[in-house]
């Protein structure tokens, strides 16, 4: 394994895949993952964080591949009980999956820190790579549609992404503190990776701890953020339409345009280089590649390259 402390900012199935694709590839030792908690919500009396779960899934070998969250082979024998009883079941949650909740909701009842009750699931499930919190508080991301703020969940699932979106918001952001261990993760990072994540949604709520923002800001290690777009189409979820309702150009520009206060490196589709110019212009370096990881080899490829990459990119500066 290569010595190289990387901290990746993770949030949905692209911050998933790329979280794997390092966990499984000669940087493994040194990765630290900062995983989006805007997605965080109540459901049935439990506290529900599923991007974290995603990610701890994903790198337990657990994860159901088909759709890409939950768990492999479960069922949804207590969501079929609750609908009988005329209980609303239109977020989707597997009998196991209950399991995890039940959990998290009876440690945080007594006052255990967000981070540790990760921890323990983590461990539970064989993951050893640190997944962190940005911050031990509810942030939670919604969005206003028609005049009303929706959930996260809301508009994911139950919506599927139709709502017209007017404005992103972070709720609670201005009270939330940052771990100790998140802003450890990004101090002692030679990198900063920020997964092909949405960046509205995905990123921004990580972003939108203070903290967090600050120790980016200052590090004066690089920062590289993995394009979620490919040409004018998300790889997956809603991110062009979001950013179109937002004025962003719903391409890679407009992907540079959102980070372009934070990052140092925009890696991008090779089809998407005729956009390099451009993204320069701002004073981000482009790098162009293969970004597509449909498998478990692509992922490992991807990462490892774009990694390689990024330390060519710092050798040629420094020289």
């Amino acid at each position: 394994m290569t010595s190289l402390n990387i901290t990746l900012l993770a949030g949905g199935v692209g911050g998933a895949k790329a979280a794997e694709g390092l966990a499984k590839s000669t940087y493994a030792d040194g990765l630290k993952i900062i995983g989006n908690i805007g997605d965080d919500q109540a459901f049935h009396g439990l506290w529900v964080s599923p991007d974290i779960d995603t990610l701890i899934y994903t790198l337990a070998e657990r994860i159901d591949r088909n759709q890409g969250w939950g768990l492999a082979g479960d069922q949804q024998n207590v969501l079929n009980g609750l609908k009988q009883l005329g209980v609303d079941t239109w977020m989707q949650l597997g009998d196991m999956d209950f399991a995890t909740h039940i959990f998290r909701t009876e440690q945080r009842h007594q006052g255990i820190r967000a981070q540790k009750i990760t921890e323990q699931i983590a461990a539970a499930n064989g993951v050893n790579v640190p997944i962190l919190l940005p911050t031990d508080d509810v942030v939670q991301t919604k969005l206003k549609s028609n005049g009303q703020w929706l959930s996260f969940q809301d508009y994911f699932v139950r919506l599927r992404c139709q709502a017209n979106v007017e404005e992103i918001c972070y709720f609670d952001y201005e009270k939330a503190s940052a771990t100790p261990e998140s802003l450890a993760a990004i101090d002692s990072a030679n990198l900063v990776l920020i997964a092909p994540s949405n960046p509205l949604l995905s990123i921004g709520a990580i972003l939108s701890v203070g903290d967090i923002r600050r120790q980016l800001q200052a590090l004066s290690k690089p920062i590289v953020a993995i394009s979620p777009l490919i040409g004018n189409q998300a790889i997956k979820g809603p991110a062009v339409k979001l950013m179109q309702s937002l004025s962003y150009r719903p391409n890679v520009v407009g992907v540079a345009t959102y980070y372009r206060e934070l990052v140092d490196v925009l890696v991008i589709d090779s089809t998407d280089a005729h956009h390099a110019p451009e993204i320069e212009a701002m004073g981000i370096q482009v790098i162009t590649q293969n970004i597509w990881m449909r498998d478990e080899a692509e992922k490992v490829d991807v990462m490892t390259s774009i990694v390689d990459e990024v330390l060519k990119w710092q050798l040629e500066r420094a020289s």
